[in-house]
């Protein structure tokens, strides 16, 4: 059926033609009221009301598709009014109409609805409403005719008016702004675009995302704009950015803008909410890049102000929130990914270079093999690593990388000591890890990369907004966690600048009492760095003799899942920093190398008298040393066999009591020990884990926890039976009694077990039995 006066549909041109300059001589959300008064019906029960979004506070979802009735009457308008009123209207056909962008059709093009109906036909849109019969209908007025849609009910009923009209302006919008002549007009057609969408009763997304894309279609066409003409764009749209992103296009514009001026006005007043908003709700911004972006250069445009960094520190702030707790759980994620991206983006073209530029691996092994590659940056010929007979430049002259962002001096060695790590793991033809590649490389010992001065500032600011992070006591453990696996690229590692920066959010992660933080400077898995090895005394970032990696074997002591493992670990790769700092007073590294002694981890009978003579060579290393043999002479006479086979400790006995009675004579042959009722604590288990025969422990309603189950898991290898009934123990302890194959009995009633640490438990220790 055809709905144009001319028989043609939306593609006739006459017709938009002339519809397009009526439309234009009257503002876009003018009062339909007026045209209302121009049409004058005759008398008869028949009633039209128009619903004004504001008077009525019902709310309606924008409508796509839905089933309705249709009829169409065609008829000259003056007898509009009789044909209304009349008893008996003409039929009605079932149509499932879609509101697509440009027109209304059916998905069966039969009857009244053979042909779609186009927005720009529909003249005039009206509520009817019958007093006679309980019919609610929309009425769509267009040349020569007009279609009612029946609905079921009124809210139904209105719920097609208000997404008829809103379809039918969005058209007319997208039309008029589709590349304006006048500016001037674009801004007011802007404005009252917004305000259309700001009071539509509909509630939908899209309500305010079209007219989003519509302006953003409009400046990415029309990049030519003045500085006033963006500020007064910007302005007009702010309504719509309250509780909405702003599309890609749109990013981009405000980038721009961040980026030319961003000691406007528009940046604190407009951007701020608009950034706040992202930064708490925004759950992945690899889905929607150009809000990472548009974010990194607001804070950089931040940054431009007076203030600095002062005015950056007050957002933080306020995305934190004045209370200990942050209310926004994807503030943080949010922030670090911003922060990530934007240090990333200042080595971007370094890094894009090492596709055709020689691997890490190859620069260790001294061959760049430049035959087989056409590297797109000037590299110099690589010093080959020479045998102990041959002889090397005294003073072979820096080689330099140049590229028009990035300035890479390698610092050639000449130390061929370094070929090979001591006491290090053989890699064989893996990959080398970071550290190996960038400190001990017999071709390169240090790699110092010069920024350009933006992108060094760019690198300041997102490193100090680290270290903001870190202050935050609450957020500490979640930026830990994001930060475990050194989410940077290497060339920032190598950067002394970044390093000095970072090792204070290191430092502050080393200083937490909490062991899911410091935890987080260990790797994040077995054969790869971590912060602990990175600042450690020989690690590429380590500027300070040690004084950091001793403050991170502290605290790391204190708290550490695996104690007897960690030490392992250090006589392995780090034993020559831990004498040395011991050496030099350090009170931390002579405990550590007295527990070394202790625990027999150094099986080297000459090593054994080198960790002796450097304690020997301090008064605090002396003291403890002579501790340590006062305690093995003691542990000794324990140990010898004799003594009880069960022990039973009277009720209310403390750890002291426990000690007592242990230091009274030889407890060798002693398997069965009870501690029930009683008041001892995790301290305790350094006088258990001297019980080399201990084979059950009774630990029943004491004050025993997670750090003594950590200790007795590491040296109560032959314990069989435990009770840790209504103790304090969690999961976290819990979890280190998967390592005692020869528990074949434990009592968990009464503790903060989990069900998934207890299906944990059953996988890992299969002849676990739970009484």
């Amino acid at each position: 059926m055809d709905f144009t006066s001319g028989g043609g549909v939306e593609g006739s041109e006459p017709h938009n033609n002339q519809f397009y300059q009526c439309e234009e001589n009257k503002p876009l959300l003018a009062d339909m009221s007026e045209s209302n008064n121009n049409t004058k019906l005759g008398a008869g029960p028949c009633k039209r009301s128009l619903h004004h979004c504001s008077s009525s506070g019902m709310r309606y979802k924008l409508l796509h598709e839905g089933d309705i009735q249709v009829c169409v009457v065609k008829h000259p308008r003056t007898f509009l009014s009789k044909i209304l009123t009349s008893k008996f209207l003409r039929r009605w056909e079932p149509h499932h109409l879609t509101l697509a962008d440009s027109s209304l059709t059916s998905a069966t093009p039969t009857g009244y609805m053979e042909t779609s109906l186009p927005y720009s036909s529909i003249e005039d849109l009206q509520l009817l409403s019958w007093d006679n019969a309980p019919k609610y209908c929309v009425q769509l007025s267009f040349p020569g005719g007009t279609v009612l849609l029946q609905a079921a009910n009124s809210y139904l009923r209105d719920q097609w008016f208000h997404s008829l009209q809103w379809k039918k302006k969005i058209y007319k919008y997208r039309k008029v702004l589709n590349n304006p002549s006048r500016w001037d007009v674009a801004l007011k057609e802007i404005r009252a675009l917004v305000d259309m969408a700001l009071t539509s009763p509909l509630q939908d997304e899209s309500i305010h995302q079209a007219p989003l894309h519509i302006i953003s279609t409009l400046l990415a066409e029309n990049s030519n704009l003045s500085p006033q003409d963006h500020e007064n764009i910007i302005v007009a749209i702010a309504p719509l950015l309250e509780n909405n992103h702003p599309p890609p296009d749109l990013c981009e514009f405000f980038c721009k803008h961040c980026r030319e001026r961003p000691r406007s006005s528009v940046v604190i007043e407009v951007f701020t909410p608009v950034v706040q908003r992202i930064l708490k709700h925004n759950m992945d911004f690899g889905k929607c890049p150009r809000l990472r972006l548009f974010t990194q250069e607001y804070i950089l445009a931040l940054n431009e102000l007076n203030g600095g960094m002062e005015v950056v520190k007050k957002f933080i702030h306020s995305m934190h929130g004045p209370t200990g707790q942050c209310p926004h759980p994807r503030v943080l994620p949010n922030l670090v990914a911003v922060c990530l991206a934007a240090i990333y983006s200042c080595y971007e073209e370094f890094i894009n270079s090492r596709d055709n530029s020689p691997s890490l691996k190859e620069i260790r092994n001294g061959c760049q093999q430049q035959n087989d590659r056409k590297p797109p940056m000037p590299l110099p010929p690589t010093i080959p690593i020479s045998s102990p007979t041959s002889s090397l430049p005294l003073s072979p002259p820096p080689s330099v990388v140049n590229s028009s962002e990035i300035l890479v001096e390698l610092e050639r060695n000449n130390n061929s000591a370094n070929t090979k790590r001591k006491g290090g793991p053989t890699r064989g033809d893996s990959e080398p890890n970071l550290i190996d590649c960038l400190l001990v490389s017999p071709a390169v010992n240090t790699l110092s990369i010069q920024l350009p001065a933006q992108a060094d500032r760019v690198l300041g600011c997102f490193a100090l907004i680290l270290k903001m992070l870190s202050d935050y006591d609450d957020w500490r453990p979640a930026l830990a966690s994001l930060l475990q696996p050194i989410p940077f690229p290497k060339e920032a590692l190598a950067h002394a600048k970044f390093t000095k920066e970072l090792k204070y959010v290191i430092q502050r992660f080393a200083e937490d009492p909490r062991q899911e933080v410091h935890s987080c400077l260990l790797s994040v898995r077995s054969g790869k760095d971590g912060w602990f090895q990175l600042y450690s005394p020989g690690g590429v970032a380590c500027d300070d003799d040690g004084e950091l990696f001793a403050s991170m074997v502290h605290i790391l002591m204190g708290s550490c899942y695996k104690t007897k493992k960690f030490l392992l670990s250090l006589a392995e790769n780090k034993l020559g920093p831990c004498m040395l700092l011991a050496l030099r007073g350090n009170q931390t590294m002579v405990e550590i190398l007295c527990l070394m002694l202790e625990y027999n981890i150094i099986e080297n009978k000459d090593t054994q008298l080198q960790i002796i003579s450097t304690l020997e060579s301090t008064q605090v290393g002396l003291r403890m040393y002579e501790q340590l043999c006062d305690r093995q002479r003691e542990l000794k006479e324990l140990q010898r066999k004799g003594g009880p086979t069960r022990l039973t400790l009277p009720s209310k006995s403390t750890d002291a009591d426990l000690a007592r009675l242990l230091s009274s004579g030889s407890f060798g042959n002693l398997e069965n020990l009870s501690l029930a009722f009683t008041n001892v604590t995790s301290a305790c288990a350094e006088q258990l884990i001297k019980l080399p025969s201990l084979k059950q422990l009774n630990l029943w309603s004491t004050q025993f926890g997670d750090a003594g189950l950590r200790l007795l898991s590491e040296h109560l290898a032959c314990l069989q039976v435990l009770n840790l009934c209504e103790t304090p123990v969690t999961d976290a302890g819990l979890l280190a009694l998967s390592s005692m194959k020869s528990l074949c009995s434990l009592n968990m009633n009464s503790t903060k077990l989990t069900a998934d640490t207890y299906e944990d438990l059953k996988v890992i220790q299969s002849v676990l039995k739970v009484l």
